[in-house]
C-alpha cells in the first residue's frame, strides 16, 4: 500500500507500482471508440502510461498535453482514468493533446488494482492516484513515479528522460 496525500491529508492506494525492470501487467481498458484495448494494441512501441485521477482537473489535463507534445512519435501516450471515454476525448481535444490515447476504467477497476494505484479511502476512493509508468517496446517497466501529492504535477523531465 502506498501512502499519498490529497491537499496534505493522507490517503492510501491498494498497492505499489510495478517495479522497474519487471514486465508490465496487461490490461483491458475502454478506448474512445468504446472498444477494449490491451497492451497488445500498442505492441512494438514505447509507452507512457499517464495515470490520472480525472481529466476534468487542471493538472490531469496539463499532463495529457505535456506528454502528448513531448513524446511526439517516439511513444504511445496512454492517458488512463475512470472518466467516461466521451469526457476523456472532449478534454484532450479541447487541450490540444492530439497524440494522447485515452483509456477508461469504466468497465473494470482491474487496471487500478493491478498497477497498485487504486485509491482506497478518502473522497477520491475508487479512482486512480496520479502516476506515470514508462514502458519499452516489450512492455518492460523503465520508470515509475507515484506522485506523492495528488495536487502536484508529475516529474515530466525524469519521465521523458527515461523514455529516451
Amino acid at each position: 500500500m502506498a501512502k499519498i496525500t490529497l491537499e496534505g491529508n493522507d490517503i492510501n492506494t491498494n498497492g505499489e507500482l510495478p517495479s522497474v525492470g519487471s514486465q508490465a501487467p496487461d490490461f483491458k481498458l475502454t478506448g474512445k471508440d468504446m472498444e477494449d484495448k490491451t497492451l497488445a494494441d500498442f505492441a512494438g512501441k514505447k509507452k507512457i502510461l499517464n495515470i490520472v485521477v480525472s481529466l476534468d482537473t487542471g493538472i490531469c489535463e496539463t499532463s495529457a498535453k505535456k506528454f502528448s507534445d513531448a513524446a511526439g512519435d517516439n511513444a504511445a501516450v496512454l492517458v488512463i482514468s475512470a472518466d467516461l471515454p466521451f469526457a476523456q476525448a472532449r478534454v484532450c481535444d479541447a487541450a490540444g493533446a492530439d497524440k494522447a490515447i485515452t483509456l477508461s476504467m469504466m468497465r473494470s477497476k482491474n487496471f487500478g488494482k493491478d498497477y497498485g494505484v487504486l485509491i482506497q479511502d478518502g473522497p477520491l476512493a475508487g479512482l486512480c492516484a496520479r502516476s506515470v509508468v514508462i514502458l519499452d517496446e516489450n512492455n518492460k517497466v523503465l520508470y515509475t513515479e507515484q506522485v506523492p501529492e495528488i495536487a502536484q504535477d508529475p516529474d515530466y523531465e525524469k519521465a521523458l528522460a527515461a523514455l529516451n
